[in-house]
């Protein structure tokens, strides 16, 4: 490659380093927002979606298996920022509905049984509270 056309792209290759690096640290600077009891609660509800052995998470009429719905909602979690400051926010804001479309995130269980996903992470959350108030 002539130098000439390396000093062309180099330019490029910056911009993809810098916004790498970039949002790498808006996701630290998010961690930073949310205080380590929101942190926990938050990954709770990940690992609940994570545990679902079969099941599959409907997102604008497509179907995902439970890894892909939690990249998602951690890409959901970093883009929302400081808007989601406890568990709650995330469920409203990241983990209900689609931005795009509006409409609701369901679960589909191993058994066919369908529910939204909201009411699913609420209960889930519901659960995690009542188990560390009981000091578990």
């Amino acid at each position: 490659m002539s130098l000439n056309r390396y000093a062309r792209q180099l330019p490029a290759r910056a911009a993809r380093l810098l916004a790498t690096v970039l949002l790498a640290l808006s996701a630290l600077v998010h961690a930073a927002d949310l205080s380590p009891a929101e942190n926990a609660r938050i990954e709770y509800l990940m690992a609940s979606v994570a545990s679902l052995a079969g099941a599959q998470f409907i997102r604008n009429g497509s179907t995902y298996d439970t890894p892909a719905a939690v990249d998602h909602l951690r890409l959901k979690l970093r883009l929302a920022g400081s808007h989601v400051k406890t568990a709650e926010d995330f469920i409203r804001y990241c983990a209900s509905a689609s931005s795009v479309s509006g409409t609701p995130y369901q679960i589909r269980f191993a058994d066919g049984s369908l529910v939204p996903s909201a009411a699913y992470l609420t209960q889930k959350l519901k659960e995690y509270d009542e188990q560390r108030a009981r000091g578990g």
